[in-house]
């Protein structure tokens, strides 16, 4: 059956069309250039619409063990935020940590249909891809940790042929199902549990004597050889620390060229002026990004308002537990190789340090020039719910209102900040690029994030208004695989998503050293550790799609 899309303004920067009026056709789930005389069996007229590539959201924590115990420990946040079981959806709950049900549609009802788990440990993927597998409607996909696994800095440690380290980065992503690898404060969760309380970039691991340095760049590297499009994934040192913009920017200057990705940056760019020795250092990280164009980022935007942080990073969740609101947390391993911290939180505007935390996120993406390298999160729960997106985009569009925002939070923190003095009002185009034709482009998505022919028909339609935070929170339609799943923001049809994967070549030798070791140090033997493709694809309920990467097949 063929469908045309007529007359839509249409924002695709993977092509360069910048609100160009374009008809656009699909067929069979793709996006197709139609024969001349091809019959149209159904037309939706778009006139004064504009139409972009479904949403992308590259950094949401959607899946796996700290998601769990958050939506666990935070009952306060399913009340007043259930959604209801009807003829098409099922029921669900939360706002902040919302279940998996109502996390896929949330995210189609706002136009997105993709979103990428960024901290899946090796040992809990079976987990976090059946709650991926759960979440209806969008594609997903997940970054496996590493970095403070006992392994690999053994690898670091023994000085391991540089071949041996590829093959276990590879053989992780094949057994976690991963399509981009990520480390959290690396090394410094395993320094943790041998009681370090910091480990800064070139501070050794009191056992392995490695340093954070060493794990970053072996990574990166590593990466790159393997042809993995998407950078190493980097929660960095000192996340949320006073002067961790040191931290940040030394980390930039030591990839030495290499591809890197800087992830929640917002929580890295902290300096120490004034008397709170608190500040942001947002205009130097910026400085840093526009130099370097091998670095990507994402902001991790604070929105204020009840929610609750979940991340890898135990060290610093350790310490951020005297800041609970409410006073409960819980702070784990598993297979002590990893670990999580789960920490509600309260951000409020009238507080000093969480009203500069949202000016930084603000300065920096508007001191970052190119759009391409900079993706629009709140590193989902952590700094709000994704569900704040179309405020955020709001505030990047509409100067006045950001103005007005600005006057009802606390001002002495705007003394510590450059966003007063920022002009920048983000385009369509750039909010284009930001949401959707940047994250396919950084994890490798050719079929996804743009409009032309052989693309992924995942399409949404909004209503032109110059309030761009309704316009953003509900579109008029939204296109799934070329299949109408949203009109006016409600759901009227419910699929399933696919699970994005990439798969290096490596030599399978590595296995006869990781049998032994699981069979010595793990609870579970390694042919049980690998999680299968009928596991993700579940009697039908998923699909799998194998991004191509740039290693040799061997």
């Amino acid at each position: 059956m063929l469908i045309k899309l007529t007359g839509g303004k249409v924002y695709d920067p993977t092509n360069g069309v910048d609100g160009e009026i374009r008809d656009i056709f699909i067929e069979n789930g793709r996006i197709v250039t139609p024969a001349p005389d091809a019959k149209v069996h159904q037309e939706y007229a778009l006139h004064g619409r504009v139409v972009m590539a479904g949403g992308i959201d590259p950094h949401s924590h959607i899946g796996g063990g700290k998601v769990t115990i958050a939506r666990m420990l935070m009952p306060e946040d399913h009340l007043g935020n259930e959604v209801a079981r009807t003829e098409l959806t099922r029921s669900g709950c939360g706002h902040a940590i919302p279940s998996t049900l109502t996390a896929g549609y949330r995210y189609a009802e706002m136009g997105y249909t993709a979103a990428f788990e960024p901290a899946m440990l090796p040992a809990n993927a079976r987990q976090a891809h059946m709650e991926m597998g759960d979440t209806p409607i969008i594609d997903k996909g997940a970054f496996v940790m590493l970095g403070s696994d006992d392994f690999f800095l053994r690898q670091l440690a023994a000085k391991a042929d540089f071949s041996a380290i590829k093959d276990y980065m590879a053989w992780t992503m094949h057994a976690a199902q991963a399509i981009a690898v990520k480390v959290v404060n690396p090394g410094g969760i395993s320094a943790f549990k041998f009681n370090q309380r910091k480990l800064d970039l070139d501070e050794q691991h009191t056992y392995y004597g490695v340093t954070p340095r060493d794990i970053i760049v072996t990574l990166a590297r590593g990466l790159k050889e393997l042809g993995v499009v998407h950078p190493i994934h980097i929660h960095g040192c000192n996340l949320g620390i006073p002067g961790g913009v040191e931290t940040t920017l030394e980390t930039i200057r030591g990839a030495n060229g290499l591809p890197i990705h800087l992830t929640h940056i917002q929580f890295h760019s902290y300096d120490t002026e004034g008397d709170m020795k608190f500040s942001s250092g947002a205009v130097r990280i910026a400085e840093a990004v526009n130099a370097n164009p091998n670095v990507s980022i994402d902001i991790g935007q604070v929105m204020f308002g009840q929610t609750c942080t979940a991340s890898g990073d135990s060290m610093r969740q350790f310490v951020n537990t005297r800041s609970a609101d409410p006073k409960k947390w819980v702070v784990m391993d598993i297979e002590c190789d990893a670990g999580c911290g789960v920490v509600p939180f309260k951000y409020r505007d009238k507080s000093f340090v969480n009203a500069l935390q949202w000016a930084i996120g603000l300065e920096l993406f508007l001191l970052v020039n190119d759009p391409w390298r900079i993706f629009l999160t709140t590193d989902h729960p952590n700094g709000g719910p994704f569900t704040c997106y179309p405020h955020l985009i709001r505030l990047l569009m509409d100067k006045s209102f950001r103005s007005d925002m600005m006057q009802t939070i606390n001002q002495d923190a705007l003394k510590y900040s450059s966003l007063g003095s920022l002009d920048r009002e983000y385009s369509l185009y750039e909010i284009a690029i930001m949401t959707r034709a940047g994250p396919a482009k950084s994890l490798g998505l050719k079929d996804r994030g743009h409009l032309a022919a052989g693309a992924c028909a995942d399409i949404t339609v909004y209503e032109d208004n110059p309030n761009r935070e309704t316009m953003f929170e509900t579109p008029e339609l939204v296109f799934k695989n070329g299949e109408l799943i949203v009109r006016n923001g409600r759901i009227i049809k419910v699929v399933n998503g696919a699970t994005h994967v990439a798969r290096p070549s490596f030599d399978r030798g590595i296995e006869r050293s990781l049998k032994s070791y699981f069979d010595d140090f793990h609870t579970v033997r390694m042919e049980n550790f690998r999680l299968s493709d009928d596991e993700i694809i579940d009697r039908g309920r998923g699909s799998i799609i194998v991004q191509p990467t740039g290693a040799r097949t061997t």
